[in-house]
């Protein structure tokens, strides 16, 4: 076997060899592990690559000073094509756990290319469904100050961007003055686009922008926010890292700052 990228999983938890980066290897590094029977994914500099999911067992007899490390953590220490298909490895793990028979008739699907399944029963194909989410930077007093908020879900104290999802129906666009309306209570113009983001907890795909306070004053949807409020940058508080596109956002306007 040429060598080969092996992203093997427990939960979402991601195996890193001695050195701290996904193992390449001739081999799998399990000898239960088979090629045929994991994920295939796509070629990553020359290299094929598999991803599977680890047993209780396996997790509990790791090579030496190999280590299981959470996905969103292994941001800092891989290089980012690593990181990058570690999430989408972990994206067609989530998938194929939870996509395992037709929608239509019942029948146990099968595994049609590397990102489909097909019911052999009714032909229906099935893909990986995204969940796709808007986050942007609300600013005012001309760029001066930046809205942050905490929602109820962030699990450490810190204070990030407007953010939610997509409904049906409605444009990217229109899905931002809604969420910033419905968790705050305010509206907003000039609005831009900036970058997307994989987002592989399990299944997103994030859209960053920027806009403009046209008016309102904060009234917080407390089924969803803990905090929020105007900070300018000699008094910001604890931001999200470097993993997420809050943060790319947030970098962004302190830049223009000078």
């Amino acid at each position: 076997m040429a060598p080969t990228y092996f992203f093997l999983f427990r939960r979402d938890s991601l195996l890193l060899d001695a050195a701290g980066t996904v193992p390449l290897c001739t081999e799998p590094p399990f000898a239960e592990l088979h090629t045929e029977e994991m994920q295939e994914l796509p070629l990553l500099e020359g290299h094929p690559c598999y991803a599977a999911t680890l047993t209780d067992k396996q997790a509990d007899a790791l090579p030496e000073d190999w280590t299981l490390q959470s996905l969103r953590e292994s941001f800092y220490h891989l290089r980012t094509p690593l990181y990058r298909m570690a999430g989408k490895a972990r994206e067609l793990l989530h998938w194929d756990s939870q996509t395992r028979f037709c929608a239509l008739c019942g029948t146990p699907l099968e595994r049609h290319t590397v990102i489909s399944k097909r019911c052999p029963h009714c032909g229906k194909e099935v893909w990986p469904a995204l969940a796709t989410a808007i986050i942007v930077a609300v600013t005012r007093n001309e760029g001066r100050e930046i809205l942050l908020v905490q929602s109820n879900k962030f699990k450490r104290d810190y204070m990030g961007l407007v953010a939610g999802f997509v409904e049906t129906g409605e444009t990217l666009e229109e899905a931002v003055a809604r969420e910033v309306m419905e968790e705050t209570g305010v509206t907003i113009r000039n609005l831009r686009y900036v970058a997307s983001q994989p987002w592989p907890y399990p299944c997103g795909l994030m859209v960053g922008y920027e806009a403009e306070w046209a008016g309102g004053e904060i009234r917080l949807q407390r089924s969803e926010l803990n905090k929020g409020g105007w900070f300018s940058r000699d008094n910001l508080p604890a931001i999200p890292g470097r993993v997420s596109l809050a943060r790319h956002l947030i970098d962004r306007w302190l830049k223009a700052g000078g």
